[in-house]
């Protein structure tokens, strides 16, 4: 698990653009699965500034949805589909073909959650999935005690969780559903690449729980610990509990030359299979300078180091 930490939320967002742009340069296709909130937001602004300015074409990029309410109407303004659609697709040029998410109108839901676990992988599996982190550990709509194996599936959202969405209509939580249809723990672990995002002195918490705390369901952000490739980007605020911090800034100052920056691309695999525990994906970063994705590679295989690339920002 790496670590960056950033002074702020729109720093962050360009790292992670940055990032993503690089992974879509090498494959064009990619399918990218995306979280709302308003941690995200930074992420998907900077994305649609390097598309607007020439700086990125994601005209072939494919889009995967990681939870839904049930029981809104797709076109309510804010189920999932239509906030990705303001904030994601319409910005980066997408239509609706490009989009993969859960059925939630219909009447067998678990079948439709089994439909969608099956279209992820007729899709070639996520290749970078962007995470935020609920202040109590959860992760897409996977609340504390969920199991770190579960699939897609239905949950009943915790009141705190109601009361952190209840923002997003109008102040009223009884508004707010009280039923979802999330990605499972499992099903996201199954990602090539996890992009953790923590901002804001209240994700304080819960972050130090997911890094440094002990692997458990009461933390399901914890079992991120498990994935070979998972990049967590927190600025000041939310990096404010962590007990390793001043470890985890020296580590990306103190790179070596031999992990230098190699993006996530189709030669690790990104044509079908999906990562597993123990794959081993990258480390990140060079000098002082971060970067999101980048080279595992032993030393001790050749006497050339790899190439250093350019890193996503200084």
């Amino acid at each position: 698990m790496e670590v960056v930490i950033v002074p702020d939320a729109e720093t962050g967002g360009r790292f992670v653009a940055e990032g993503i742009a690089r992974l879509v340069g090498l494959k064009p296709d990619a399918l990218l699965g995306v979280a709302t909130g308003s941690t995200p937001l930074p992420v998907y602004r900077a994305l649609a500034a390097l598309v607007s300015g020439g700086e990125a074409d994601l005209s072939r990029v494919r889009i995967a949805q990681l939870d839904e309410y049930v029981g809104l109407p797709a076109r309510h303004p804010e189920s999932y589909r239509s906030v990705l659609a303001r904030e994601v697709l319409e910005p980066l040029g997408l239509g609706p073909e490009a989009f993969l998410g859960p059925d939630t109108t219909a009447a067998d839901l678990p079948a439709a959650c089994r439909a969608y676990e099956q279209a992820l992988a007729a899709a070639g599996g996520v290749d970078l999935q962007l995470l935020g982190i609920g202040g109590d550990g959860h992760i897409g709509f996977n609340e504390p005690c969920s199991s770190l194996a579960s699939r897609t599936r239905i949950k009943t959202l915790t009141e705190r969780t109601r009361g952190d969405n209840a923002r997003f209509f109008g102040g009223d939580v009884e508004q707010v559903p009280r039923h979802v249809v999330t990605q499972g723990v499992g099903t996201i672990l199954e990602a090539r690449h996890v992009v953790l995002l923590a901002t804001g002195a209240g994700k304080a918490e819960a972050l130090a729980a997911a890094v440094e705390g002990p692997l458990a369901a009461r933390c399901p952000a914890s079992a991120l610990q498990l994935h070979p490739h998972v990049t967590v980007v927190a600025d000041e605020a939310a990096a404010s509990r962590l007990d390793l911090a001043d470890y985890f800034r020296h580590v990306l100052a103190g790179k070596p030359a031999w992990q230098a920056l190699r993006p996530f691309g189709p030669s690790d695999g990104a044509h079908g299979s999906r990562a597993r525990p123990g794959d081993g994906h990258g480390r990140s970063g060079t000098g002082s300078r971060v970067s999101i994705m980048s080279s595992d590679r032993d030393p001790s295989a050749s006497s050339k180091a790899p190439t250093v690339r350019k890193p996503f920002f200084s």
